[in-house]
């Protein structure tokens, strides 16, 4: 029975904290990320960004001191995002290490497939344009690539170690090539809406390494 003055205590989760600051700017981030893979950075607008989460043009400039601030941001976040992607598929144990090269093409796959291959991969997407972009970007870009590179190289030295390709394959070089190769290829399914791109590279590469 309740009497006047006491609190009863309910059981239960406590309730969320709801911070709006944290939670725009997130908002803006996830967009802006939707959006440049789709059209590119300079085909994309402040205001088409804000038209697609309802705020304010103010509220961007808030977060974010001007477009080429926003999209450094973009390039980090993405990179980022990509080298978890990567890094859950190569700490996979359960598969040989090749395998695990392959599961994480398997997973962008169909990542591009869902979204009707409209999407294309950020980074690349900045670096066709890299000539009408902020010259700040292209050491963003380019750590970016090199940070992706090594992490397929030490998938390749694990898989050579573990005698799942030969002793005689430069996994350094042959990572490169997979980056140069599979982005070519993301451009490909992008423009013509369709994963043949994706799968002959794939195939390709993959027969090189098992032919050697």
């Amino acid at each position: 029975m309740e009497t006047q003055g006491t609190k009863i205590s309910r059981r239960g989760r406590p309730p969320k904290r709801f911070d709006e600051q944290s939670d725009t700017r997130e908002m803006l981030l996830r967009a802006g990320v939707r959006v440049l893979t789709e059209k590119g950075f300079c085909a994309t607008g402040i205001d088409e960004i804000l038209r697609g989460v309802g705020i304010p043009k103010g509220s961007f400039y808030h977060y974010f001191n001007s477009k080429e601030a926003f999209g450094a941001e973009l390039i980090d976040r993405y990179g980022a995002y990509f080298a978890r992607k990567l890094q859950h598929h190569f700490d996979d144990a359960s598969l040989p290490h090749l395998e695990r090269l392959k599961a994480f093409v398997s997973d962008a796959c169909a990542g591009m497939a869902k979204y009707g291959y409209m999407r294309g991969c950020l980074i690349g997407n900045l670096g066709q344009e890299m000539g009408a972009l902020p010259p700040s970007y292209g050491d963003r870009l380019k750590s970016v690539f090199m940070d992706w590179q090594e992490r397929v190289a030490v998938c390749l030295f694990a898989a050579q170690e573990a005698g799942e390709i030969s002793v005689n394959i430069d996994c350094e070089r042959q990572a490169a090539f997979f980056w140069i190769g599979w982005e070519g290829a993301v451009l490909r399914a992008k423009l013509e809406r369709h994963p043949a791109a994706l799968s002959i590279f794939s195939e390709v590469f993959f027969a090189g390494l098992n032919s050697r």
